[in-house]
């Protein structure tokens, strides 16, 4: 056996070519298409302005009981027979919700899109919303909830972002929590969908265009929709604070803490978003990170740690997520924040930019092989208003990106004086500790 003691270096970047892109406007709505020729196996997105932004306050998770209630049938068919329908095209319906977008989305063989993207658009636009149907899908994601907030994470997910984006929506979890879920109406969810889901938006698809008729898929979109798209709304800015808090979260008897730790970021469409992105890989967004060789590899604190960049239209969020054994929960966090502090002020190496350059460059073209994904990657460029040459240009800056360039964002982006620290775990066993390490106000969560 021969033992290798040096890692292997990457090897020179292979081409690669985003596909060719289409654009067809009709019904009132757009069709945004990538071209991937001889591909048989298609996929379209109908993508509406729907997100759990729209959300009323207090029922948190309505856009999500919505997405899940979709397959439950249509005006026109029950749930079995639109099971049916989908099963006899060989389709797979895929409703999702995120911050910026109601996103329905269907697969399908080239020849069978058409009849896909008209059962997609029929479960969108005319969903059956029997009562007893959606009352059975809150109660089941209420019970979802219910079990995963019982175990770490989750409540320091959520309190780290009531801090740092207040009482509103942003505030709040993406899904909702289990009370917020528990006290959706049928009312609400019908009010939602009326309110937010019968404007055209636009249906993103990728596949063999030389075989699919845009204008004809567009129709079966868009049909029966109506009004203008909804103006976008500006970012919501980056305020940070001054000076660090820590926020308790008990869970009396852990031994484990679970640590959430962060700030505020610019929204995805940021110029900077390359540099800062390859700054946060190099400290804490791969295997072979600053955080992740000191906190695991030499301390031996914890499975694995990550910090990164999460954006979206109107604003971002830096953040560190761990897991670390209660007794070393204060060093774990000492020792994180001096790991952000130290690239805030001291920028990357050459080798380590080496290494996120090849891996986020990589990274890109290996995520970018099916129709699935290329659908994805439009629904970015169509929500952050990118432009169409977006992803052949960003694999270049990330190959081309600099240590002055990837530094300078680092030092404007990261904000250690200005973290929130969220801790889960025994506070009655950390708190005095951490009172003492003197890395900020020690405060306990209202729950």
């Amino acid at each position: 056996m021969t033992l290798v003691t040096t890692r292997p270096s990457a090897g020179p970047a292979r081409p690669y070519t985003f596909p060719e892109l289409r654009r067809v406007s009709v019904g009132g709505g757009t069709v945004v298409a990538a071209h991937l020729p001889g591909q048989l196996l298609a996929s379209a997105m109908l993508l509406l302005d729907a997100g759990a932004a729209r959300e009323p306050a207090g029922r948190e998770g309505t856009a999500t009981v919505l997405a899940k209630s979709l397959e439950e049938g249509t005006r026109a068919r029950d749930s079995a027979a639109y099971a049916l329908a989908l099963e006899s095209l060989g389709a797979e319906l895929a409703p999702s919700v995120d911050w910026d977008a109601f996103r329905v989305g269907v697969s399908a063989t080239v020849p069978r899109l058409l009849d896909a993207v008209r059962l997609a658009a029929e479960a969108a636009r005319t969903p059956r919303l029997d009562p007893e149907d959606v009352a059975r899908v809150r109660d089941d994601e209420v019970t979802a909830l219910r079990m995963d907030w019982a175990q770490p994470g989750p409540r320091a997910d959520a309190v780290l972002r009531a801090d740092l984006f207040g009482d509103g929506r942003y505030g709040r979890p993406l899904h909702g929590d289990p009370t917020s879920v528990a006290a959706v109406t049928v009312d609400d969810v019908v009010a939602f969908h009326q309110n937010w889901m019968l404007r055209p938006g636009v249906l993103l698809v990728a596949g063999d265009l030389d075989t699919l008729d845009l204008t004809a898929l567009g129709e079966a979109a868009f049909a029966g929709t109506g009004g203008e798209p909804l103006a976008p709304e500006g970012p919501l800015g980056v305020p940070v604070r001054d000076q660090r808090r820590i926020i308790l979260v008990d869970r009396p008897g852990s031994v484990q803490s679970t640590l959430r730790i962060g700030h505020r970021a610019p929204e995805r469409a940021t110029p900077d978003y390359v540099p800062m992105t390859l700054a946060a890989t190099v400290l804490g967004g791969a295997f072979t990170s600053r955080l992740n060789h000191l906190i695991r590899e030499v301390k031996g604190y914890t499975y694995g740690i990550r910090g990164s960049y999460a954006m979206t239209r109107r604003f971002g969020r830096f953040e560190v997520a761990a897991g670390v054994q209660t007794a070393v929960t204060v060093p774990a966090v000492t020792d994180t924040l001096g790991e952000i502090t130290r690239t805030q002020v001291d920028g990357v190496t050459e080798d380590e930019l080496a290494v996120a350059r090849s891996w986020r460059a990589g990274q890109l073209s290996v995520e970018m092989q099916t129709p699935g994904a290329i659908v994805g990657a439009l629904g970015t460029l169509v929500l952050h208003g990118l432009p169409d040459d977006y992803y052949p240009a960003l694999r270049r800056q990330y190959l081309e990106a600099t240590v002055a360039e990837v530094s300078a964002a680092a030092a404007a982006h990261l904000h250690p004086g200005g973290l929130t620290l969220v801790i889960e775990g025994d506070a009655a066993l950390i708190r005095g500790e951490l009172a003492d390490a003197g890395v900020g106000e020690v405060v306990d969560a209202e729950l």
